[in-house]
């Protein structure tokens, strides 16, 4: 039966068709016209508002975009199915991880086929033996403790994440914190390891700050205000209720959060108040958790800094300070806790573009995380059995831990003792599954304790990696990570790569908040490689790969840099025949998202579709709505377009929402990429009415626009929790994907 609808047709009259068995249309809802006016410039946003998650009919359009979705890519289930089982294939559904020691204890998490939660145990370390034990994933060892089965914590829920896991110092109880909604909200509980009697404690809307007191009796724990930002440290006596919890300490500075954690030797809680460009820290005794925290140093605007807790052979207590002042790169400062106006001690000088990303101290030597030519890389420094531990050239005696041929990414993996002539880290590439190794430090040689296994025969002789580098629009070099198969990349001998001709290609990128997407290797990934396409990360100014200036030039007023280095990456590899604008994809999510939407409108011609996941794209009304969560704390990263007529102007610019258009210049009709994009309803990070808003406005821009949405009901900004959602929704937007590249299936 026919059935003729406008474009304009209302959701009820959408259901009508999809009930009747004809083709839907896509959902429309009313626009009703909101003006937003700051600065003498009017705005008129017809969507405005979907923001209420109240109101019934915004809750039925979610579900009508999700039931659209469903309906229009139906023809695709059975590749999602086979992407699905592809996926499922290469993974060890039954595993067990490298267990880390702590105290007496080896504790290590277990998957299991079937399962979608990972269930974390313990067991005794044997006298005398300082290697892992060796426990096979599928068998069952005696006197193992189970400290929290996830999937029974999930049981009669449709989301799960565990926020808080941890156990106190005297190994007897275990604080758990869950999140059944998506909203980053924990209710924690303590919980018996020693078959003590259980407790009644329970702690509503705890953030993921949480500490451990030395005394076992205590701990501190961070909660959230009305904008979802870290305002205030609490402390609570295990046997108590919480009504009795103190609040230790309250930021009500709007751009600073409050984050709490113990130091690596045990010896002192850290408290840090940050904004985006400014920290301070405290720090109390862990062992007398109901004294007052102390002051390391007083904020000062633009001034960043961090401290580790080191307590030498001798018995004396180190500040270890990391900090920004006068060294845009970070630099190494040390100094007694005792000698509180005493002068720094400089340990690592400045170094333009190797960024001090972070540091570790262990009884004997401390561990150096930083940037590298551009990719993650740790050092170890062994320490001077000296009345001075540093000695006058600490670097000197530093080695680098070795990660194989470049790009590769090695960081610090879990370390949980103090006193170790051992350092645990992960290494992996675009090419090469993560290992997890430990590196003895007097020698430097490395223990590979386990590889992440890729089950089918993964040969990674089949693949070529390496870095590219392509000149932005101000002649700055951008780095571009790819992967490919060598049926469609070759490496010539002077280690040059070169494209056997043009190839589906997915452009991922981010490039915000000094983040680095460093190259890494994913089993996923391989279903895209082995059809023939290359993955290409974009290493965009905003984000972190090439130091804290590579940050400073694609944030504030140069946040626009972000948007046209990725489009001169997307122009150089269509230019120089690694793909067409036909079988370019680009991909990003969260502010990666703001990427995606923004390069759509700069240069809808060089893509044939694109994927945003939680996409930050009605940017320019979020950050100006302080009521919303991270709005303020976020100004020093994006400007303050409610005080800043020059911010408005420039987030006008770019905002992806306010800048759809349905024509060019030319005046020719513009037809953008065919666009996938998700949101989630509980997400306190991007509101789910953004994406929402984003393409029903694609939609009114031309009719020939395709523009999806998914909306995950029951999750936040993570996106499904359990494995095999997580699974089936990659399996989904590669389906997308490979059909929108034409890649043979």
């Amino acid at each position: 039966m026919a059935i003729v609808l406008t474009r304009e047709s209302t959701l009820t009259q959408n259901l009508v068709i999809w009930q009747s068995g004809a083709m839907p249309l896509a959902p429309r809802v009313t626009q009703r016209p909101f003006e937003i006016t700051r600065h003498g410039d009017t705005r008129i946003d017809p969507y405005y508002w979907l923001q209420d998650r109240d109101n019934e009919e915004v809750l039925a359009h979610l579900r009508s975009e999700n039931a659209y979705l469903a309906e229009e890519l139906a023809y695709l289930a059975p590749l999602e199915g086979q992407l699905f089982e592809e996926i499922k294939a290469r993974i060890e559904e039954t595993d067990i991880s490298v267990p880390v020691r702590r105290g007496d204890w080896w504790y290590y998490e277990r998957t299991r086929e079937g399962l979608n939660y990972p269930i974390s145990c313990r067991v005794r370390v044997t006298p005398g033996v300082d290697a892992p034990p060796v426990i096979l994933p599928d068998v069952a060892i005696e006197n193992e403790h189970i400290i929290l089965d996830e999937n029974l914590e999930a049981e009669g829920h449709d989301f799960l994440s565990v926020g808080v896991l941890a156990v106190s110092p005297d190994d007897r109880w275990v604080a758990v914190g869950v999140d059944f909604e998506g909203d980053e909200r924990h209710r924690v509980s303590v919980r018996p390891l020693a078959g003590q009697p259980p407790l009644d404690d329970v702690l509503d809307d705890v953030y993921y700050g949480f500490a451990w007191a030395g005394d076992s009796r205590h701990f501190f724990y961070t909660r959230v205000d009305d904008a979802m930002r870290p305002w205030q440290l609490w402390r609570h006596e295990i046997g108590t209720r919480a009504e009795h919890d103190v609040v230790v300490m309250q930021e009500d500075d709007a751009q600073f959060n409050v984050s709490v954690g113990r130091s690596r030797d045990d010896e002192v809680i850290l408290v840090s108040l940050s904004s985006s460009s400014t920290s301070e820290m405290y720090y109390l005794d862990s062992m007398t958790p109901t004294d007052s925290f102390a002051l390391v140093e007083a904020r000062r605007q633009d001034i960043e800094y961090g401290v580790e807790h080191f307590r030498d052979r001798l018995g004396r207590d180190w500040w270890l300070k990391i900090t920004n002042e006068d060294a845009t790169d970070f630099r190494l400062l040390a100094r007694h806790v005792e000698e509180a106006t005493a002068p720094w001690r400089e340990l690592i000088a400045h170094r333009p573009g190797q960024r001090l990303d972070g540091i570790d101290a262990f009884a004997d030597f401390v561990a150096i995380s930083e940037r590298h030519d551009g990719s993650a890389a740790v050092r170890i420094a062994p320490l001077l059995d000296d009345p001075d531990p540093f000695g006058e050239d600490l670097l000197a005696r530093a080695y680098f831990v070795d990660g194989g041929p470049a790009p590769t990414t090695v960081s610090l993996s879990a370390n949980a003792m103090y006193e170790t002539n051992r350092l645990r880290v992960s290494m992996t590439s675009l090419v090469t599954p993560r290992l997890i190794a430990d590196i003895d430090v007097a020698t430097g040689t490395a223990t590979i304790l386990k590889q992440q296994r890729v089950l089918g025969g993964y040969d990674a002789t089949r693949y070529v990696t390496g870095r590219l580098w392509v000149e932005a629009s101000d002649g700055v070099r951008i780095p571009v990570s790819v992967v490919a198969s060598r049926d469609v990349l070759a490496r010539g001998e002077d280690g040059e790569l070169t494209p056997r001709g043009p190839a589906p290609l997915l452009l991922y990128g981010y490039g915000s908040y000094e983040i680095s997407i460093d190259p890494t290797f994913s089993s996923l990934r391989l279903s895209l490689l082995d059809r023939g396409v290359i993955f290409a990360i974009a290493h965009v100014r905003g984000g972190g790969e090439m130091g804290r200036s590579w940050y400073e030039m694609g944030r504030l007023a140069q946040k626009p840099t972000t948007f046209s280095d990725f489009v001169a990456v997307a122009q150089y590899l269509v230019a120089q025949r690694w793909t067409t604008p036909d079988q370019l994809c680009a991909r990003g999510g969260s502010a990666g998202g703001l990427l995606m939407g923004a390069v759509m409108n700069l240069a809808p011609h060089l893509f044939r579709c694109v994927v945003a996941e939680v996409p930050f794209v009605d940017s320019l009304t979020t950050m100006l709505d302080a009521s919303l969560p991270l709005t303020v704390g976020e100004w020093e990263e994006w400007g303050n377009p409610d005080a800043s007529p020059e911010a408005y102007r420039t987030m006008k610019s770019y905002s992806p929402y306010d800048n759809v258009r349905s024509l060019n210049d030319d005046g020719s009709p513009r037809i953008y990429p065919h666009l996938f994009a998700a949101g989630g309803l509980n997400d306190s990070r991007v509101g789910y009415w953004e994406p929402a808003k984003w393409v029903l406005k694609l939609r009114d821009a031309h009719p020939d626009n395709v523009a999806y949405l998914k909306t995950e009901l029951g999750a936040g900004h993570g996106g499904p929790s359990g494995r095999y959602d997580a699974w089936r929704d990659e399996a989904q937007v590669l389906a997308f994907i490979v059909h929108e590249l034409g890649v043979a299936r």
